[in-house]
């Protein structure tokens, strides 16, 4: 039969020639050209599930999960996944979210479908703050597990010593409460992930960079001494939400209770700069560590303190917000490194992509490199480090003084901290996930046990004694 011209003008494909080889190869080259490497006397961990990426608010929400596809595909095609464990995160069960969570709200997310928002009474929805900053989607109770157990496994991965720095991008919902959701957050898989240390750990630090207060978070160890929250944001009671965080919420005003001047916070006004954050932050961290002296810290990383952010009102660059987390890391404690806000996904993405370098020890190139998948999103300069602070600049409201004085609040505060805190009356939540897998060992050996009992009998069959087993 005589070949058609589809078969004729068909190559087949020569090893080394197909589009997934030529993509290795030029992850290769710029694993090469930035010197990713492991890193030499500690272990980095990335936690990632890409069915996070796919959920949606709406069409006109800001909070756009997208932004993890963009983060992820400018670490891997850096070649920055070569540099650490990557995981495949799993979903946080019912008994997980429900250590902090109320079972009724839980059962809540876990029903909920957009259908019940054509109730004209809005029954059942209203009770847990559901609406349009936290709206009803399709899968949202299976977003809400996956970014908490993503959390819950970086954060074992600490606690198991299998890793020094532990990343999830998709977590760092810090606003949502015990039995309710608040500010685009449902289930608090930080508060989850601190609840989770604490089984190992006597004391942790939980610094929130994110443009908003975090108050969930603050709320939820409120009145223990074995978390200290400390959080830079911008604070005006009445316009900016959710209007906590000043100077003078620092916990209960008794100092009888264990969690007074435990919870910190920096309260910032509009169009902070580079150059005073970085100050800032060092001078109210380093106290913090002195004093408290916690064995493990969480940092939520949230990119909506950025200059340009779509809800934002800051002037910080990518580079300046990761001097930050760079700054933590040197602390040289287990950490855990969070995601949170941010609403212009171009410049989340390049951020956590930056601050992943970050915790690797790796000075990247600053062009994007050309195979980067979406690359037309981050035109025109295709850069991973453009000019933020000049995108919608805001004048600088906070002078030296106003700096200082937050400061000279902050060491105050620590001065009635006395030391490191004691933790024998304190109530620690059980494992879970070591009890679980303790009881999947259990099966398992029970399982192995009744296979070779019966494997015993076959052998036995038809032979004299064959019963007597």
């Amino acid at each position: 039969m005589t070949r058609t011209a589809v078969v004729n003008d068909y190559n087949h494909p020569q090893p080394g020639a197909t589009s997934t080889l030529t993509l290795d190869e030029k992850v290769a080259r710029e694993i090469l050209k930035n010197g990713i490497k492991r890193p030499k006397g500690y272990t980095v961990s990335y936690h990632a599930n890409p069915e996070v990426e796919k959920m949606h608010f709406g069409p006109k929400h800001p909070m756009k999960p997208w932004r993890l596809t963009l983060t992820n595909k400018i670490v891997l095609a850096y070649g920055m996944h070569e540099a650490m464990d990557v995981y495949l995160s799993r979903a946080a069960t019912f008994q997980e979210m429900t250590e902090y969570h109320k079972d009724d709200y839980i059962e809540f997310l876990s029903g909920v479908t957009p259908k019940d928002k054509l109730d004209p009474e809005g029954k059942g929805i209203l009770p847990y703050n559901m609406g349009d900053d936290c709206p009803v989607f399709d899968g949202l109770y299976e977003y809400c597990s996956l970014y908490s157990g993503a959390s819950l496994d970086a954060a074992r991965k600490l606690t198991n010593n299998q890793s020094d720095i532990a990343i999830n991008w998709s977590g760092g919902l810090h606003h949502a409460k015990k039995a309710e959701a608040s500010g685009f957050c449902y289930t608090n898989d930080i508060v989850l992930a601190i609840l989770q240390l604490l089984l190992y750990h006597p004391r942790v630090l939980y610094i929130d960079l994110d443009v908003h207060h975090g108050d969930g978070v603050e709320q939820a160890f409120w009145s223990t001494d074995r978390v200290m929250t400390l959080s830079l944001h911008k604070y005006d009671k009445a316009n900016f939400f959710p209007g906590t965080g000043g100077s003078d919420d620092t916990g209960p005003k008794n100092n009888a209770n264990p969690g007074a001047h435990h919870s910190l916070n920096v309260p910032l006004n509009d169009g902070i700069d580079d150059e005073s954050y970085i100050q800032l932050y060092q001078d109210v961290v380093g106290p913090c560590i002195s004093t408290y002296q916690p064995t493990a810290v969480v940092i939520q990383c949230g990119g909506d303190s950025l200059g340009g952010d779509r809800l934002g009102c800051f002037n910080i660059n990518i580079r300046a917000h990761g001097a930050c987390v760079e700054y933590t890391k040197n602390l040289g404690l287990p950490l855990l490194v969070l995601g949170g806000g941010g609403y212009t996904p171009r410049n989340v993405a390049r951020l956590w992509a930056h601050e992943t370098s970050v915790c690797l020890g790796t000075e990247l190139h600053p062009s994007l490199p050309a195979h980067t998948p979406f690359i037309e999103h981050f035109a025109p300069d295709k850069s991973l480090y453009p000019e933020l602070s000049q995108t919608g600049r805001y004048d600088n409201k906070n002078s030296p003084k106003y700096l200082r004085d937050i400061v000279v609040n902050i060491r105050e505060q620590l001065r009635y901290v006395q030391g490191s805190p004691s933790v024998q009356l304190q109530h620690v939540p059980p494992d879970l996930g070591a009890v679980r897998d303790e009881i999947e060992r259990e099966i398992q050996e029970e399982k192995e046990a009744k296979d070779y009992g019966r494997r015993r009998k076959e052998r036995g069959a038809g032979t004299r004694g064959e019963y007597a087993h």
